[in-house]
């Protein structure tokens, strides 16, 4: 019986290396690194099954960038994102009296002042008085104290849309605000989560003040006692 004769050695072309993953702003050459790579697999392939060899002497492809319109915000500070859900939300409470005043500015005025990319706001309590005062004191208006501010910064965090931070930070509650792109939101979601023993409804998406309840309204007006009964004076 004739031996069997021996397997055929096949040529082997070089392989393939996948294309890196590529992520962020890099992401838009994944398809033309994959090309790239492929057809050059596919040439030195070729070279190797006719037996040459050839030298790749360049490589040279074009493409057409997509610029990005930017938004056009008032001010210098830019611009954050916020919920649409909670900005409804806000309005329907103003108008239900279920969050005050001085609730409604403090949150508005912290949240518009975020670092961007954190959700956390640099201010210690006067630093707000002081910067919601502002407009008041170049007109001789009524002004908001510090202790009101405080009252404010406390309901706020039974609310959950803020917490404090320490050293004169608070943390916004991102879902609902926040000062940068989605990737940083997941990083600063991760972060608070982490400090809250991993759970990650620290900041839930239903929050606020349950119920309505009517506040009373300052209107200006002294209720004085008299003999035969209450007279008011404004």
């Amino acid at each position: 019986m004739a031996p069997d004769p021996p397997a055929r050695h096949r040529q082997r072309g070089p392989r393939t290396v996948p294309a890196p993953t590529l992520a962020g702003e890099e992401a838009e050459y994944g398809d033309i690194l994959a090309v790239l790579g492929q057809q050059l697999g596919e040439q030195a392939a070729q070279a190797a099954d006719s037996g040459g060899r050839r030298r790749l002497t360049g490589v040279h492809f074009e493409y057409v960038p997509e610029p990005k319109a930017v938004h056009d915000m008032a001010g210098d500070t830019g611009y954050s994102l916020a919920s649409n859900w909670f900005t409804q939300l806000l309005a329907q409470l103003a108008v239900a009296n279920s969050i005050t005043k001085s609730q409604l500015c403090v949150f508005l005025f912290v949240a518009g002042g975020q670092v961007p990319g954190t959700g956390i706001a640099q201010y210690t309590q006067q630093e707000i008085t002081d910067g919601l005062n502002r407009i008041a004191v170049q007109k001789g208006g009524k002004m908001i104290t510090r202790s009101t501010v405080n009252r404010a910064v406390q309901a706020l965090c039974g609310y959950n849309w803020v917490e404090k931070a320490g050293n004169g930070r608070i943390q916004i509650n991102v879902r609902l605000w926040f000062h940068g792109n989605s990737t940083a939101q997941q990083q600063v979601l991760a972060e608070i989560a982490e400090r809250h023993d991993h759970d990650t409804g620290r900041f839930p998406h239903s929050v606020g003040p349950q119920g309505i309840h009517q506040e009373e309204l300052d209107l200006g007006v002294v209720i004085e006692q008299t003999a035969r009964g209450r007279r008011r004076t404004g």
